[in-house]
């Protein structure tokens, strides 16, 4: 690579600021969410979702599997994307963008790991304090799993 194409590389980085991609899972029991207790800053006791940053050559569902296994000792049997959160003003520390997905699990192994002081099957996720901007994520992952359903009823 000549200094030229080097030279354009790096002012292209320096253009375009990098904003961490994370990722998160929402995994339902009926009408209930399984949900974190935060061990660390920012939203430190805040119950949210499991999830974290994506590594470096690892995509986003393998993250989104490792994470959720990591923090609560769930295997994910499969993903949907629910969708990609974007604001700005999502993340108190920095400018993330966060692709959730909704999974499928077996929930009966539940243990709290890595960065989590907690983890738990909430019923009230509707009223309880969350981080970041999960209570929207998960009304977007109910929306989507009530639409299964109701497909699959009407086969």
């Amino acid at each position: 690579m000549n200094n030229d194409c080097i030279n354009s590389i790096i002012n292209s980085m320096v253009s375009f600021p990098i904003r961490p991609v994370t990722v998160d899972c929402v995994l339902f029991d009926y009408d209930r969410v399984l949900l974190i207790r935060r061990g660390h800053e920012p939203f430190k006791g805040y119950y949210a979702l499991p999830g974290g940053f994506v590594e470096v050559s690892e995509s986003v569902e393998n993250a989104c599997c490792r994470e959720t296994q990591e923090e609560t000792g769930v295997v994910v049997r499969s993903l949907r994307l629910v969708g990609v959160y974007s604001d700005p003003a999502r993340d108190t520390v920095r400018h993330t963008v966060a692709i959730a997905f909704l999974g499928d699990a077996d929930l009966s192994t539940l243990r709290a790991g890595d960065d989590a002081e907690q983890v738990a099957l909430v019923a009230d996720w509707r009223t309880v304090p969350l981080a970041f901007d999960h209570r929207h994520i998960i009304e977007d992952a109910w929306a989507l799993a009530q639409g299964a359903q109701r497909v699959q009823h009407a086969r």
